[in-house]
């Protein structure tokens, strides 16, 4: 019988999130230049986490041309679309989403785990406060 497919860490869609969510705002960032100061340190902030997530899991972040074995898999994001408040708004709705989905899979991981992501959702919530 050939060995059953591991189950996905419940941390990987986490990192998937950090990445889309990085995506995100350099896209923003590139349509409305005048938003860069306010949103290029969470960009960033969401790339340092992706990182630090893939770390604990001992998995390694997409590349360009990466889909080897143990990478996690590439976001896919929609595109910026209509004016600065409404890219604003978007983000908003998307960081509330990664809030969420860090509290549930801190409810799910290990106590080890849990401290980062843990810090994970405060950090995503201190983002809303830069997107108001």
């Amino acid at each position: 019988d050939p060995e059953p497919t591991p189950e996905p860490d419940p941390i990987e869609p986490l990192i998937v999130g950090a990445l889309d969510l990085a995506i995100r705002y350099e896209a923003a960032i590139a349509a409305f230049p005048a938003l860069a100061p306010q949103l290029t340190p969470v960009a960033e902030a969401h790339r340092a986490h992706a990182e630090e997530l893939a770390r604990a899991i001992g998995s390694s972040l997409p590349t360009a041309n990466s889909a080897s074995a143990g990478a996690v898999p590439t976001p896919t994001t929609p595109p910026v679309g209509g004016d600065q408040a409404a890219t604003l708004k978007a983000l908003r709705a998307a960081e509330q989403e990664g809030r969420q989905a860090a509290v549930q899979v801190c409810l799910q991981v290990p106590a080890d785990r849990a401290a980062l992501v843990a810090s994970v959702a405060a950090a995503r919530a201190t983002h809303l406060e830069v997107l108001r």
